[in-house]
């Protein structure tokens, strides 16, 4: 979990994993691979990414939004239907809701359908930036439970952006806390709490309530 306050940093970080952000300077290396102008588009189609409102096409169903990429990839008609029936079963999305276009559909079926396209082609690795950020605490709670789950189904890797440090212990096995564009500590929810690195980190602690009970 990427943490921190209000432009620290965070989502241009996540930005710069997924490629829509270039370095001034320095170089930005996932899995011992630097990420160039030359294998940018070979790496955006082996990762998911999710933004906090879906970033779903207006004119299109939720089902073409979901296949969009892997139609252009020409990928096999019969593979992409199954590996649909599969993804629309692990996030709780009811079939019929896929011939929907956006507009129609709730907040949280929008980030569903979001996290939908984002597995469509089996990605190494799914970025989110505060997915649940825009919805109401309710359904926000909902879907908080739902992704935990399906995060230990699917046994990938997982970066998220959140400001809330109840979602970040809630999710996390390592949060990184940024402030400035720095990283200040990167460990367990319980690392942070118990041996902080930083006096910003304790105080960003201490102004979150409830987060202790989070932890259990």
């Amino acid at each position: 979990m990427l943490i921190g306050p209000s432009g620290c940093g965070k989502s241009t970080l996540i930005r710069l994993l997924v490629g829509l952000v270039r370095p001034d300077h320095g170089r930005v290396i996932v899995n011992d691979v630097d990420l160039t102008d030359a294998n940018l588009i070979e790496w955006r189609h082996q990762i998911g990414y999710v933004i906090q409102d879906g970033g779903l096409f207006p004119h299109l169903t939720a089902r073409e939004n979901v296949v969009l990429l892997a139609r252009h990839l020409k990928r096999d008609p019969v593979l992409v239907t199954q590996t649909l029936a599969e993804l629309t079963d692990l996030v709780h999305l009811s079939d019929a809701l896929l011939d929907r276009y956006p507009q129609q559909l709730s907040g949280g079926e929008r980030q569903r359908v979001a996290l939908l396209r984002a597995l469509m082609l089996g990605p190494q690795v799914l970025f989110l930036d505060e997915p649940l950020g825009a919805l109401d605490p309710m359904t926000r709670h909902a879907l908080q439970g739902e992704l935990k789950t399906i995060f230990a189904q699917l046994k990938k890797t997982v970066v998220m952006v959140t400001h809330d440090m109840n979602e970040a212990a809630y999710f996390a096995d390592q949060i990184v806390l940024m402030r400035d564009g720095r990283v200040l500590q990167s460990g367990a929810p319980e690392e942070l709490q118990t041996r902080p690195a930083d006096p910003f980190v304790t105080e960003f602690i201490r102004v979150q309530r409830g987060w202790p009970s989070r932890l259990q």
